[in-house]
């Protein structure tokens, strides 16, 4: 399953996350979709020149732009916060406690428009927000699987249903592992180039196991079994034994999978009975670290082969 979403936020949850002072509320505030990551200071725009102005933006008013309309007249006040409000603006914030000119709030209440205020210095706010609606606004897509925490590592479960992943995810977290997400896990690409995973919320912190039905991970196993989202470092493929298939024996082919356009480090591990699936991918995300950290025990172990071989090799 995989499910490509266009993501939005409101309006209102930027308000109460950063609590904002409201000013004006234009029609249905709250619910105004922001689809943009970028914000408009409008110095320009605040002067005449509304070439490649986007619409879809929040504006940020700061002390510079307040200075500047602070001294233009009255009249001149009022044509430029009339050219400015006239364009559909989600909401025009004011930092630093501004207080905004009346020639603002006329025009802002003429053209229905939302004020909002907050007290925090500029250029803080102002990546604050950024860093927010990036992660608001990340490209995401919903993929099957389990989605672990092991030995802090990562780790997405994937395969055929009925292989297997909800039982060692269930293996995992008796041994102090932490569960993320079962059965649909959601993936955020953030501006950063890491993967996010977390649970869709309706089924966060449960899991389907077949025999058994849907148990409550936080109720069985207390709630720092649960953590609401992890890092993508790791993807493994759980697939049925075939005694017919080769399998990497050393390790030394390095696999990759794309999501969201990054690449993530993969390996593939067969299913067979007996085989203590949980020790692996315990082992596995260990491994995955040492590599990351520069230490590759293949590598090193071919090249202990190859110098041994050079040495017994007649002059």
């Amino acid at each position: 399953m995989e499910e490509k979403k266009i993501k939005s936020v409101k309006l209102g949850e930027i308000i109460r996350e950063f609590d904002l002072e409201i000013l004006h509320k234009g029609t249905d505030y709250e619910n105004v979709p922001l689809w943009t990551l970028d914000v408009n200071r409008p110095g320009l725009p605040l002067s005449g020149f509304f070439e490649h102005f986007d619409t879809q933006r929040l504006l940020l008013m700061g002390l510079t732009e307040s200075s500047f309309v602070r001294d233009m007249t009255p009249e001149q006040r009022r044509e430029s916060f009339e050219r400015l409000l006239a364009y559909p603006v989600p909401g025009l914030i004011f930092t630093r406690g501004i207080d905004p000119t009346d020639e603002c709030m006329e025009m802002a209440r003429k053209y229905d428009r939302t004020v909002l205020r907050t007290q925090r210095q500029t250029s803080a706010f102002m990546s604050s927000l950024i860093t927010s609606l990036g992660n608001h606004l990340a490209p995401q897509i919903t993929r099957s699987g389990v989605m672990m925490e092991v030995h802090g590592e990562g780790v997405l479960l994937q395969g055929e249903s009925g292989v297997g992943k909800s039982e060692v995810a269930i293996e995992l977290l008796k041994r102090g592992h932490r569960l993320i997400a079962d059965d649909a896990v959601d993936i955020k690409a953030t501006s950063y180039g890491v993967l996010m995973a977390s649970a869709p919320v309706l089924i966060s912190q449960y899991m389907e196991l077949r025999g058994i039905g849907v148990i409550d991970v936080s109720q069985l196993f207390g709630m720092v079994a649960v953590k609401p989202k992890q890092q993508i470092e790791l993807v493994i493929h759980l697939e049925p034994w075939d005694d017919h298939a080769v399998y990497d024996r050393l390790g030394l082919e390095t696999h990759s999978e794309e999501l969201l356009g990054i690449q993530v480090p993969s390996i593939t591990i067969p299913v067979k009975p007996g085989r203590n699936l949980a020790s692996i991918v315990e082992v596995a995300a260990m491994n995955n670290r040492n590599r990351k950290l520069g230490h590759n025990a293949a590598l090193e172990l071919t090249e202990r082969m190859d110098r041994l071989f050079q040495e017994q090799q007649p002059e």
